[in-house]
């Protein structure tokens, strides 16, 4: 039976991440991705956006590991030629939202994103001359990322340091074996085989709740439901409105429907929020009304028929729509007792930005 000391179920951002922190501290290391390539779900669906670490609760994992991870990644950037841009962001609030605006930047504050400036509607009128509100939050740390130029940076890492990208390779099962895990994968030509590690980082993405069943000796009681979030997004034709992002207020289940920009200057809207009983990646052209309703709450300008639908992606959740969004879990053997397996569940935003230091956090977790 082959051996390697560490697997990594998912060669999505994380993933990569993960393995190309593992590699680099010396750790013999396979990522494993059921595709023809990294990061073909929700990596290369999602809007590209570095966040700074406003929105989520304070001492969270995600409050945590996205500003590290932000500073981490915008120095990785620089030093690698990854190309991306500081561009800022402003949140936008109206008349019955002050409040909600001034608890969002004390959250920011409590997270340590220091950084905010409050601006009236006239200072935004200013820098975007497009944007309506009574008041806004600039946030400067905010920028953009080529999603596909730093997924082949982490994967010339992973490489550089001797570890290994299989595509194709799927994991059917794990059970414990004489000396660590024994998986059964599988290939794309039906041919299934043994592989035996140390380690095992289920870092599967939108698969991950579901492979745990698949994993002898983990708890039934820690078995849970996975939930998939749909965030739909629309193309903005024949206009570029702004220079930053563009925020509403957030919601429980996202951040609502903004503008965000690629690194040329196009625009897109989205994500919304569409709960799905899987992953689904069409578009339904019906949404187009409601994206417009969205918004004209920031840009009442905004151009009939210059919306064409884009693309969707998918987020992993671990709660349903009726639920405040979770934190992120990462859990190894001191949480489920499961010798030599570490789980990272509902890694949706802000894990791209976080993906640094989540690859820190796992590596530390595994040590030298």
């Amino acid at each position: 039976m082959d051996s390697v000391e560490v697997v990594v179920v998912g060669g999505g951002i994380v993933g990569l991440a993960i393995g190309r922190a593992l590699a680099a501290h010396g750790h013999e290391t396979l990522v494993l991705e059921r595709h023809d390539g990294p990061g073909q779900e929700t990596t290369s669906r999602n809007s590209g956006v570095i966040h700074s670490g406003i929105y989520y609760p304070t001492g969270s994992l995600k409050a945590q590991l996205c500003r590290r991870g932000r500073d981490l990644l915008y120095e990785y950037c620089a030093q690698r030629d990854v190309a991306h841009r500081r561009c800022g962001k402003l949140i936008v609030a109206g008349d019955s939202q002050m409040a909600a605006l001034h608890a969002l930047r004390q959250k920011a504050i409590d997270n340590g994103v220091r950084d905010l400036t409050l601006l009236t509607a006239s200072q935004v009128a200013e820098l975007e001359p497009q944007v309506r509100c009574t008041a806004a939050l600039l946030s400067p740390s905010t920028g953009i990322v080529d999603v596909h130029e730093l997924l082949l940076s982490y994967l010339g890492d992973l490489e550089a340091a001797g570890g290994t990208l299989v595509p194709r390779c799927e994991l059917l099962s794990a059970a414990a074996g004489s000396d660590g895990l024994v998986l059964q994968v599988r290939s794309s030509d039906n041919i299934e085989g043994e592989l035996q590690c140390r380690w095992l980082i289920n870092c599967a993405g939108l698969a991950a709740i579901d492979l745990l069943r698949n994993i002898e000796g983990y708890p039934s009681a820690r078995l849970r439901t996975a939930y998939y979030a749909k965030g739909n997004y629309f193309a903005c034709h024949g206009v570029r409105p702004f220079q930053r992002l563009v925020y509403p207020m957030p919601n429980n289940a996202g951040l609502g429907v903004h503008a965000t920009l690629d690194l040329d200057g196009t625009t897109r809207f989205g994500p919304d929020v569409e709960w799905v009983a899987k992953p689904d990646y069409r578009v339904d052209p019906q949404r187009t009304e409601a994206f417009y309703a969205a918004i004209r709450e920031y840009w009442p300008g905004i151009p009939q028929h210059c919306l064409q639908p884009g693309y969707a992606g998918v987020r992993p959740k671990l709660v349903g729509p009726d639920a405040p969004a979770a934190d992120f879990l990462i859990e190894g053997p001191a949480q489920h007792a499961t010798a030599g397996l570490i789980n990272l569940l509902g890694i949706e935003s802000p894990g791209l930005t976080s993906s640094l230091a989540i690859g820190e956090q796992v590596a530390a977790t595994i040590g030298s």
